[in-house]
């Protein structure tokens, strides 16, 4: 089934926990083959990772409790150059990771949907089931709280 290393970099950003997403995954699969009749023709991996999405919510809901599993394969960025710029790289997608990880799931997921699945405006307000600007304002807000607490963070390492 096409897009499921997709859905599944999606469901650890989601539920943070690598088993559950696995798990979150193949419930997702089972609806996708279950619903197929009721796919409108929108793209293939918006429709799918829209039902992941649900599938994540669901599973946090019955939880109702957030794991705190860090992230190890799934980063926001990869820079090549020198050892010591990879090293201060890793540091940085390190302490990015865990910046997105704190927000707000609402801001989460529509970062993650951008900028590590790179969906369009379009295809994330299909999954995400709001209006195109809606996406956009959610993103406006989910980079301007990174920005403060990249700052806020990046000034304590400093100090």
């Amino acid at each position: 089934m096409p897009h499921l290393e997709r859905g599944y970099a999606l469901a650890r950003w989601l539920v943070r926990d690598p088993s559950e997403a696995e798990d979150v995954v193949q419930d997702a699969c089972i609806r996708a083959l279950k619903y197929i009749d009721g796919w409108t023709g929108d793209t293939n991996r918006s429709w799918f990772l829209a039902i992941v999405r649900n599938a994540a919510y669901d599973t946090l809901a019955k939880r109702g409790v957030r794991a705190e599993v860090p992230l190890d394969d799934t980063d926001l960025g990869c820079v090549e150059g020198t050892p010591e710029t990879s090293l201060l790289a890793a540091s940085d997608r390190t302490l990015l990771n865990r910046l997105v990880e704190e927000l707000p799931p609402l801001f989460r997921e529509v970062i993650v949907l951008r900028e590590v699945e790179e969906l369009s405006y379009r295809d994330i307000a299909t999954v995400l089931d709001v209006p195109v600007g809606t996406v956009m304002s959610r993103l406006a807000r989910a980079r301007g709280r990174l920005l403060v607490a990249w700052q806020a963070a990046t000034k304590t390492e400093r100090a």
